[in-house]
């Protein structure tokens, strides 16, 4: 799930960034970490490079490399940060709800509006593991550990739901948003999420 909103009033036209005065304050780091997590979701990983980074989050290039060190590390932590936020989204979608049934609707919900908000490209995640093919690569673990909490958040709900098999309809779920996620960037989002919905319909009808 990709539930990290920038604030669109930090964005700016590429080539505007020489207007801003360049900064080295403590705001800096995040101002390169965020605009990291728009410009890699928007245009891909490998397509933004440094030199675009550091002109567009006005900072020096001894600021940059000063937090960052380099691309490598900062892709990290833009895949890390999109996690936290993630997780700390579910969970409060979760905790928010009248039961784990309830958890999962809510959760079904907000994947069906972010299939449908402007600027929707996929799944981040989906995205970087299509970007590094080696499985060993640290991009692709952290990928790995994210759909290993996805999988384990839904079985947790589903166990708690009274599921006989909570973890194979987390699968079940799991793969479907995933279907859901790139139907809805590559095809038509209304008919994705609609068969989003039925899956989770027909398994939660499978709970007492």
């Amino acid at each position: 799930m990709t539930v990290v909103d920038f604030d669109p009033t930090s964005r700016r036209a590429p080539g505007n960034a020489t207007s801003v005065p360049l900064t080295s304050g403590p705001g800096a780091k995040q101002r390169i970490l965020t605009t990291a997590g728009r410009l890699f979701y928007e245009e891909g990983i490998r397509a933004v490079g440094i030199d675009r980074l550091i002109s567009e989050s006005a900072v020096t290039k001894a600021t940059f490399y000063k937090h960052y060190g380099s691309k490598d590390k900062l892709i990290l932590e833009y895949l890390n940060e999109r996690h936290r936020r993630t997780n700390e989204f579910v969970n409060g979608l979760i905790s928010g709800a009248r039961g784990p049934g309830e958890g999962i609707r809510a959760l079904v919900a907000e994947i069906d509006a972010e299939i449908h908000r402007s600027g929707f490209r996929g799944c981040a995640f989906i995205n970087a593991a299509a970007e590094f093919s080696d499985p060993h690569h640290a991009v692709r673990q952290i990928v790995a550990s994210h759909r290993d909490w996805y999988t384990e958040t839904l079985t947790d709900l589903l166990r708690a739901a009274g599921h006989p098999m909570p973890g194979d309809a987390a699968d079940d779920i799991l793969l479907a948003r995933d279907g859901a996620m790139t139907g809805g960037y590559a095809g038509d989002p209304i008919a994705a999420s609609a068969a989003l919905k039925r899956v989770v319909d027909r398994i939660l009808l499978e709970t007492p």
